[in-house]
């Protein structure tokens, strides 16, 4: 009993706002999940990389990077144990293993867009966008209802470097990211986090395997 109560004490207030802003939204914002140099160092990164234009099956247009360094830096954050353990706090998705996503870019003035969709499927439980732009953009909003209504039931915006927004995935739920306005691009890591990772894992290491079989022929 005394155990309880002193881990009580030791709650974070900010997870327990988090964990009730998601629960009542089916979404919550997080600022500051990246810090200043980690931020900076991804910039670097995008700034070196090659982007190029993608389709997402007629939902959305966009460009995304290609750039493995940089993308393995952000997926080795967004799978670490302990942030794991803190999202599946947040949101009360217990089953969650791993996160994957992709890092892309939506420009003004181009046909880049989004359109209403659910993400529903393929282990997919929580979706997360993380800001990666260095100066803020307009328009690029998250937007949420229930699928089948035109009601949106929540705005998300998300323009200062390093913030990120969780957002339920579910068949009930659509969500779609505004058209970018202004000058500035958004740029986004964005992704899901997943339930199983057991496929995901097996191709990381047969990956690892082959690499060092080609090491090993090239010695």
């Amino acid at each position: 009993m005394a155990h309880e109560a002193q881990a009580a004490q030791h709650v974070d207030p900010r997870v327990t706002a988090l964990r009730d802003e998601f629960r009542a939204h089916h979404s919550a914002y997080m600022p500051g999940l990246l810090d200043a140099t980690l931020v900076k160092s991804v910039i670097e990164g995008m700034r070196r990389g090659t982007w190029i234009g993608h389709e997402h099956e007629g939902l959305a247009r966009e460009v995304i990077l290609e750039d493995v360094r940089t993308l393995d830096l952000l997926h080795f954050v967004a799978n670490a144990p302990a942030f794991l353990a803190r999202i599946r706090e947040v949101t009360g998705c217990d089953a969650i293993t791993r996160f994957e996503g992709r890092v892309y870019r939506m420009i003004p003035g181009t046909d880049h867009f989004d359109s209403w969709h659910s993400d529903a499927g393929a282990h997919r439980m929580v979706g997360m966008s993380v800001n990666l732009g260095p100066h803020p953009y307009e328009g690029g909003t998250l937007q949420l209802r229930t699928r089948g209504e035109h009601a949106v039931v929540r705005k998300l915006p998300n323009t200062v470097p390093g913030g990120a927004i969780l957002f339920r995935i579910s068949p009930v739920l659509s969500h779609r990211v505004t058209p970018v306005t202004g000058t500035e691009p958004k740029t986004a890591f964005a992704g899901w986090f997943l339930a199983d990772g057991s496929e995901y894992f097996a191709t990381l290491l047969g990956a690892a395997r082959k690499q060092h079989a080609r090491s090993l022929s090239e010695g």
